[in-house]
């Protein structure tokens, strides 16, 4: 660590310690390639050591399998000693964590290599190595996330929607009753200390919304100039639900399809970008509110983005469960179409003025990593414009279409794709690509191992 990163760190704990005076324990955090948090608590004893001077923790730490167990084989693991790595905190992250019963904090922390560099595992590194190398296409780029979950209730004997009661009868509002507010009134409470935690904590919430599900919903999150900092907001927003969920008795859940018959979760990417004068690269005319015409780099950008779909699939979808939200039936994405206006395509141009124009990436479940998601997106995009790619057909605003499913919807097929990958490998390294394939060849064969009820209801009296 730099003398000038060490004063930067001190002064930031400083600032936040006279603000925060009775802080006595911190959580130091890091997203792995599942976009789980994982880290450990220091005691106030340790603050300024760990900031001013860094720490060590198992790099493995972000290769772990989804039970948070090593995975067989791969580099970084319990088969080669479980090696620590040097680790810094990411300062300007520094928050309390206002549902603690204690004074708490917490900050998110970057791994490093032996060189100093960024380690190749972390997905926030990854991320990062790709913005570097797209810089020159993409100068400025403005994102934002939307995810969408359910609230379960907490105290049920299996996951069950947490539904809203009809009055006088207190039974369960039938129906997906899709953005209706009474819905919102319902958790009234729960959305006031939401949006407070997420204050404390600097993660820019907006719109809330009751999806097309019972207790489903969708918080936007404000667009921000910097993907790294906007996928920092997804992954914590995600905490902050949960936590606040678990004060007020709910769960929140993030699968992508909890329920067989009710409508998937998806992480929807925004996306707009700019050149080195500010102006929006995808809008023909900067002065006027048109969409479309668009330019040939918004078309190019969606003919990469098209082309690297299927290969980018098991980053999008990466669990079992994830695949069952990919079904053309449920508003969700099947194959790589493009339109304006129309929810039944993959990638969306929404309705913008020509300042704002972007495009809305709906491939992803709300289980994926947000790092990893914006970082294929963005190689897509880079690809797309710097080889022409052609978007093919536009799916014109208001048009019937009749979705087939060209895109992986099987996880071992994904992997398979993900391995034999022609666009990513320019983009991702080697190594990282070699070890996340390996994770999820692994997890993909335990899961198949596990013996169901399904099994027992479907085969014990029939065969």
């Amino acid at each position: 660590m730099t003398k000038r990163l060490k004063t930067k760190n001190s002064s930031v704990l400083k600032k936040f310690l006279k603000k925060n005076p009775k802080t006595i324990e911190m959580e130091i955090l890091v997203a792995d390639i599942h976009g789980v948090l994982r880290g450990k608590r220091i005691r106030s004893n340790e603050f300024e050591s760990v900031f001013k001077d860094g720490f060590t923790m198992p790099g493995g730490t972000v290769l772990l399998d989804i039970l948070g167990g090593a995975v067989p084989d791969i580099s970084w693991s319990g088969d080669d000693g479980d090696p620590d790595t040097d680790a810094e905190v990411i300062a300007e992250s520094l928050v309390p964590i206002p549902w603690a019963k204690k004074p708490s904090a917490q900050v998110l922390f970057n791994f490093h290599n032996d060189k100093g560099g960024l380690f190749f595992a972390q997905p926030r590194s990854v991320l990062s190595d790709v913005l570097n190398k797209v810089k020159k296409t993409a100068p400025k780029i403005v994102m934002a996330v939307e995810l969408e979950f359910y609230l379960l209730d907490g105290n049920a004997d299996r996951p069950k929607p947490k539904t809203s009661l009809i009055p006088g009868i207190g039974r369960p509002q039938p129906g997906p009753q899709v953005y209706h507010p009474d819905d919102l009134w319902d958790i009234e409470n729960f959305l006031d200390d939401l949006h407070k935690n997420c204050e404390a904590q600097n993660i820019p919430a907006g719109t809330t919304i009751s999806e097309y599900a019972p207790a489903q919903f969708e918080i936007n999150l404000h667009h921000v100039d910097d993907p790294l900092l906007a996928c920092d907001h997804a992954v914590l927003l995600k905490r902050v639900i949960k936590a606040t969920a678990r004060q007020h008795g709910f769960v929140a859940c993030f699968m992508a399809k909890p329920f067989e018959e009710e409508s998937g979760s998806g992480m929807h990417i925004h996306m707009s970008v700019y050149d080195k004068k500010n102006k929006n690269i995808f809008s023909k005319n900067q002065d006027k509110n048109v969409n479309p015409p668009f330019t040939d780099s918004l078309r190019h950008t969606i003919g990469g983005l098209k082309k690297s779909m299927a290969e980018s699939t098991l980053i999008f979808a990466p669990n079992a469960n994830s695949y069952r939200r990919l079904r053309p039936d449920m508003f969700a994405p099947v194959e790589p179409n493009w339109g304006v206006n129309h929810r039944n395509v993959s990638i969306r141009i929404p309705v913008s003025n020509a300042k704002n124009l972007r495009f809305e990436h709906r491939v992803a479940g709300a289980d994926a990593n947000p790092y990893l998601v914006t970082a294929a997106i963005l190689a897509g995009l880079d690809h797309g414009i710097k080889n022409q790619c052609n978007p093919g057909k536009m799916v014109k605003q208001g048009e019937v279409i009749t979705l087939e499913q060209k895109i992986p919807n099987r996880w071992i097929k994904a992997i398979d794709h993900f391995e034999k990958n022609k666009i990513l490998r320019d983009y991702f390294n080697d190594e990282f690509c070699k070890s996340y394939a390996m994770n999820r060849r692994f997890e993909e064969s335990e899961f198949n191992n596990q013996i169901s009820n399904v099994d027992f209801d479907w085969y014990l009296r029939s065969v």
